[in-house]
C-alpha cells in the first residue's frame, strides 16, 4: 500500500511538522475489512468522546429552548424570537473562517475542553435573572462562533483514535446522536419548561458542559497540537480556508456536504405553515420536523450495519442525486401522511454521508484536518441558516408546498455538477496514484 507521504495530493498520512513518521493506518482507508457499530465502542477513548457529545447537544437544545421562551416571555417579539434561533447559525460562517486554525495549534483536547468551559461559563451568565435582554444575544453569539471550533477539533480527534472504517462509523454515531436530539430533544426541553422556569432550565445545559469537559479531560489523551506556528491566527485560518477550497478536489467534496443540507432545510422552515394549511395543528408539525431525522437516522444505521465500506461508497453519489427529488414530488400538494413519507424518503438518502466521510479524511491533509472539519461544519450551518430564511421568505408569496417543491427541483439540479466534479476529482486522483 502507498502512503499519502509519498503523494501530496492525499491527506491521510502526512509527516507532522517535527518530521515524525506517519501514522500506521490511514483513517478510512479502503483496504480496511467491515467494522460494526459495536466495534467503536470497544475503542476506549471513544467512549468518553461520544458520552460528552450526548451531554453537550442535549445542552444545546436545552439551551435553544430555554432561549426562546425566555426572549419571547420578555418581549412578545416574534422576530426576537427567530433572532435568537438564527444566532445559532450565523455566527458559523465568521468563526469557521477566522478562527479554525485554533484547532490544529493547539492540543485537542486542550480545544475541546476550552470550548466547552466557555459555553458553560456564557450559559451561566445567562442564567443570571439581571442578565439584560442585549448581553443575552452577545453571549448566544459568543456559543455560536465557539462551536464550529469544538465540532471541527471532535472531528478531527476521531481520526486520530479510530482507523479505517472504524471512522466511518464512530462519524456516523455522532451525526445519529446529533438527528435523534431533533426527534426527541425540543420535547423533552419543551416538557421540562412545563416544570421549571427558562432561567432554571439554562442551569441545566451548564451542568451538561461541565461534565462534557470532564469527561474530555479525564477520558482522552493529551496529544500534541498538529501543527506549529508563530503568525497570527486569524491570517492562517483564512489563509487555510482559501487553500482548502482552491482544491478542486476538496472544494468538490466541501460542496457535496453543503448543498443538499441547505436546500432540505427549507422544508423545515416552512413546516408549521404547511401543517397548518392542511389542519394538522401542532402535532402535525412536530411528525413534520421529526420525519427527515428520523430518515436519517434510519439511513445511516442501516448503510453501517449492512453495507461494506465499498458498497458505501458505490451508493454515495447515487443517493445524493435522489436525495432531493421526494422534494419535487410536493408539487401535488401531498397530503400530510405522504409528506411524511416524502420527507422520510429525503432523510434516508442521507446515508451517502458515510461515502463521503471517507474520501474527505483520506484527501484532506493531515495537518490541516482539525482546520478542514471546522470549515466543513461552518459551511454546512451557515448555508443551512441561509436556506432556512430564503424558503420562509419566500413563503410569505407562494404556497409552502410549491416552496419545498422549488427547493427540491433547484437543489437537485445544482447539485448533480457537483457530483460530476466529485467524480472527476477522484478519478484525476487514482490515476495520480496509479
Amino acid at each position: 500500500m502507498t502512503t499519502d507521504s509519498e503523494h501530496s495530493s492525499r491527506g491521510g498520512n502526512h509527516p507532522s511538522p517535527a518530521g515524525s513518521a506517519p501514522a500506521p493506518t490511514t483513517p478510512g482507508s479502503s483496504e480496511d475489512s467491515r467494522s460494526k457499530y459495536g466495534a467503536v465502542f470497544a475503542v476506549r477513548e471513544f467512549r468518553p468522546i461520544f458520552a460528552a457529545h450526548v451531554l453537550s447537544v442535549l445542552g444545546s437544545v436545552f439551551a435553544e429552548v430555554s432561549l426562546a421562551v425566555l426572549v419571547f416571555r420578555q418581549t412578545g417579539s416574534a422576530v426576537l424570537t427567530a433572532l435568537i434561533f438564527a444566532l445559532g447559525f450565523l455566527p458559523y460562517a465568521l468563526s469557521g473562517v477566522l478562527l479554525s486554525g485554533i484547532a490544529d495549534r493547539l492540543p485537542t483536547r486542550q480545544v475541546l475542553v476550552s470550548c466547552d468551559l466557555v459555553c458553560a461559563a456564557c450559559v451561566l451568565v445567562m442564567a443570571v435573572p439581571s442578565t439584560p435582554l442585549a448581553l443575552l444575544f452577545v453571549l448566544r453569539t459568543v456559543v455560536s462562533m465557539v462551536t464550529p471550533l469544538f465540532t471541527g477539533a471532535r472531528a478531527a480527534s476521531l481520526a486520530d483514535i479510530l482507523h479505517g472504517d472504524l471512522f466511518i462509523l464512530g462519524r456516523s454515531l455522532v451525526r445519529i446522536v446529533s438527528q435523534s436530539s431533533q426527534i426527541i430533544g425540543y420535547g423533552i426541553g419543551g416538557l421540562v419548561l412545563v416544570w421549571l422556569a427558562p432561567r432554571t432550565a439554562l442551569c441545566i445545559t451548564v451542568g451538561t458542559f461541565l461534565c462534557s469537559a470532564l469527561l474530555l479531560r479525564l477520558g482522552t489523551r493529551a496529544l500534541a497540537a498538529r501543527v506549529s506556528g508563530t503568525g497570527a491566527m486569524m491570517r492562517d485560518s483564512i489563509a487555510s480556508a482559501g487553500r482548502l477550497l482552491s482544491s478542486p478536489r476538496i472544494r468538490a467534496l466541501l460542496l457535496m456536504w453543503w448543498l443538499p443540507p441547505m436546500f432540505c432545510v427549507v422544508a423545515e422552515g416552512v413546516a408549521a405553515p404547511f401543517a397548518d394549511a392542511a389542519g394538522a395543528g401542532t402535532a402535525g408539525f412536530g411528525v413534520l420536523l421529526a420525519a427527515m431525522p428520523a430518515g436519517t437516522v434510519i439511513g445511516e444505521i442501516a448503510a453501517g450495519t449492512l453495507l461494506d465500506p465499498l458498497a458505501r461508497e458505490r451508493v454515495a453519489i447515487p443517493l445524493a442525486a435522489i436525495s432531493m427529488v421526494p422534494f419535487v414530488c410536493f408539487v401535488v400538494h401531498p397530503t400530510l401522511p405522504f409528506a411524511i413519507a416524502l420527507l422520510l424518503c429525503t432523510g434516508l438518502c442521507m446515508a451517502y454521508s458515510l461515502g463521503i466521510d471517507k474520501w474527505f479524511v483520506l484527501d484532506v491533509p493531515e495537518d490541516m484536518r482539525g482546520r478542514a472539519m471546522s470549515l466543513l461544519a461552518a459551511g454546512m450551518m451557515t448555508l443551512q441558516g441561509l436556506g432556512m430564511t430564503v424558503g420562509g421568505a419566500v413563503a410569505e408569496w407562494v404556497p409552502p408546498y410549491a416552496v419545498i417543491a422549488g427547493a427540491g427541483a433547484v437543489g437537485t439540479v445544482s447539485v448533480l455538477p457537483v457530483l460530476k466534479s466529485v467524480r472527476h476529482t477522484r478519478r484525476i486522483q487514482a490515476a495520480t496514484a496509479a
